[in-house]
């Protein structure tokens, strides 16, 4: 079973990866979410977690030869199948990937107490943490097999303060600019009812992974 699914999510992202690319865009690609009522669209949030959540396996670090040749779609395609584990930080701070695309990356957390600073808000590290996730991955679906990437820069602009009031929020990250040896992503955290509460972008370094970004 778990051979079949790999085939048709492989192929899924496959699909993902030939279509027109986001990148260079003006503007964030639409959304289903822009035309569904607040309501709807937590509804749906919580039944993506909950699908993705049911296939994960074992939180940890996948070992070098598990990801070595491995493009990085076909990367986050192992770990939300199960077959490579997923960050540990994701149990740590409660979010979680929720979609991948050739270019783009979407985070789904749900804003806690134990999130929150001594002013009685959700501590702005959480709020970069989620960005910081989106875009990250999202450079990281570009990736060839054997290329590796680390980020140079995070800027991280917090609009609004997030509490438990907040059930869910999403961080979407998207590819503006790829090059050989440097990439750049913007992202933005929203509520089901489309509100921001903060936007960030990143310059990540590309190199051969046998370099070690040296």
């Amino acid at each position: 079973m778990r051979e079949l699914y790999l085939q048709s999510l492989h192929l899924q992202l496959s699909r993902a990866a030939r279509a027109p690319s986001t990148m260079n865009a003006a503007s964030p690609s639409p959304s289903p979410d822009d035309a569904a009522s607040p309501e709807a669209v937590l509804a749906r949030w919580r039944a993506d977690g909950e699908a993705i959540r049911s296939r994960l396996g074992q939180a940890g670090v996948a070992r070098p030869a598990e990801v070595a040749g491995k493009t990085g779609m076909e990367v986050f395609a192992l770990m939300l199948s199960g077959a490579l584990p997923y960050p540990p930080i994701a149990e740590t701070l409660d979010f979680q990937l929720v979609e991948v695309a050739h270019g783009r990356a979407v985070f789904q957390g749900t804003p806690l107490l134990r999130h929150y600073n001594p002013l009685g808000s959700v501590h702005g590290g959480w709020f970069a943490t989620l960005l910081d996730s989106a875009l990250g991955c999202a450079v990281h679906t570009t990736l060839a097999a054997g290329r590796g990437y680390t980020t140079a820069e995070l800027k991280v602009n917090i609009v609004r303060p997030l509490s438990t009031r907040v059930p869910l929020v999403r961080a979407i990250g998207e590819v503006i600019h790829l090059g050989r040896r440097m990439a750049t992503a913007d992202a933005r955290l929203v509520g089901p009812d489309g509100k921001l509460y903060a936007h960030g972008s990143t310059t990540c370094f590309l190199f051969d992974a046998a370099d070690g970004g040296a």
